[in-house]
């Protein structure tokens, strides 16, 4: 009897530590349970399962920044950048082309000597990036690279030209910069230079230069993708006749959306599409705004002080900094926002076709726009697009599909071109 006793005795114990495990578990006390997470939503699941490239990524220009690293977390309300590498991470993009910009001046010898090694330096940054950090960069050279640096784990990493006007009057220079990683090159930026017209300058040339012809042929020749954004209508005219690879335009948006020179109308957007071409839609330049005649002045007075191809001391920063604080709180900012993005994506969408979009937001490079501030806003771009009736093999296009496949054809005629001349 006293055996049977404790027996039960035992038993109501057992049941009781049983129960309070049990309980422990649920509420997650247990010593060694972990917090119950909640699953992504589909739109972040797909951003993160998908290849996410932006064709232009101003970046670069953060590498120059004292005190800055790419690895460390940043936010745009401190220091006004949108890109790094934790972003990278919780935002899903996988990477792009990472830009070598040279702000347009003067085109005697003496500065585009200047402008020449300016861009080789910061192409040598880029490189120095990714070599200081191979466990999360990788440098890509073909567009079959991208995957595999995604597979890996890593970030993909293309190099691009904004403004050639570092090359001088020698198109072959372009040589050396795509044995550097260039892949993707633009003609001219917001001033006409030696090779074409800007959008937003008065016509010199009424599209490409002569030697702007020939550059555009060295282009098709070493496989790199012409990219008219910034580019006047009539040099992409020019180009759409004479390249004999599909173009790009990196960071663009749709007139029919905003009447802006640095966007582009329907009929060049069909004749970009027909020629096998991508429009990859910035956030710049997405509506119309005026801002107070008071921010305007501020911020020309400080650009006059701290010109943008300025190197600048950590003191230096720290005061461009609290200046631009100082003028944003005191004449706050007219914004666009992320609707404006999306009808530009949904206009192109429509009149160009699925297979001829994509995305270069122009982050670091004034893109940005409420709602879409940075990279942490990116799943909703493609939550955006499911929303829209679009299945996930159009999201993937548009997300590095149709870039891709632009920098896939200009592989084949630059193999082409040396299996002709062979």
């Amino acid at each position: 009897m006293l055996l049977l006793c404790r027996f039960g005795e035992f038993a109501m114990r057992r049941r009781l530590m049983l129960s309070a495990a049990a309980a422990l578990l649920v509420t997650g006390h247990a010593c060694n349970a972990k917090p119950i997470r909640k699953p992504p939503d589909p739109a972040t699941a797909l951003q993160m399962r998908l290849l996410t490239l932006d064709s232009h990524l101003d970046t670069p220009a953060s590498l120059a920044l004292p005190g800055w690293s790419i690895t460390d977390a940043h936010s745009v309300a401190d220091d006004y950048t949108q890109v790094d590498l934790p972003r990278l991470k919780k935002g899903g993009l996988d990477g792009g082309f990472w830009a070598i910009y040279t702000p347009q001046g003067p085109l005697d010898a003496a500065f585009t000597r200047k402008a020449r090694d300016f861009a080789l330096m910061r192409g040598i940054a880029i490189r120095e990036m990714v070599a200081a950090h191979p466990e999360s960069f990788a440098l890509a050279a073909k567009a079959a690279d991208a995957a595999a640096i995604k597979a890996a784990g890593k970030r993909v990493v293309y190099l691009s030209i904004e403004n050639a006007w570092p090359l001088g009057d020698d198109p072959t220079l372009l040589g050396v910069f795509h044995a550097m990683g260039v892949r993707i090159a633009g003609f001219a930026h917001f001033s006409n230079n030696q090779f074409a017209d800007s959008s937003t300058d008065k016509p010199r040339w009424d599209g490409l230069s002569p030697l702007g012809v020939q550059l555009l042929a060295e282009m098709n020749r070493l496989g790199v993708v012409p990219d008219l954004s910034h580019s006047s209508d009539r040099a992409l005219d020019d180009a759409l006749r004479l390249s004999k690879a599909p173009l790009v335009l990196t960071h663009s948006g749709c007139k029919a959306v905003f009447d802006h020179p640095r966007n582009i109308d329907d009929a060049h957007l069909k004749a970009l599409a027909d020629a096998g071409g991508v429009i990859q839609i910035n956030s710049v330049y997405v509506k119309g705004l005026k801002q107070s005649p008071e921010r305007e002045a501020a911020l020309k007075a400080l650009d006059a002080k701290y010109p943008e191809d300025r190197t600048l001391t950590a003191s230096e920063r720290q005061e461009v900094l609290a200046a631009r604080h100082r003028i944003d709180s005191q004449y706050p900012e007219v914004r666009a926002g992320f609707d404006d993005v999306m009808a530009n994506l949904l206009h192109a969408i429509k009149v160009a076709g699925v297979d001829h979009v994509g995305i270069g937001l122009d982050w670091d490079g004034g893109g940005g726009v409420v709602g879409l501030e940075d990279l942490l806003d990116l799943p909703k771009l493609t939550g955006a697009l499911l929303k829209a009736g679009y299945t996930e093999a159009d999201v993937a296009k548009i997300w590095s599909g149709n870039v891709l496949r632009v920098l896939a054809a200009s592989e084949a005629e630059a193999e082409r071109q040396k299996v002709a001349g062979s």
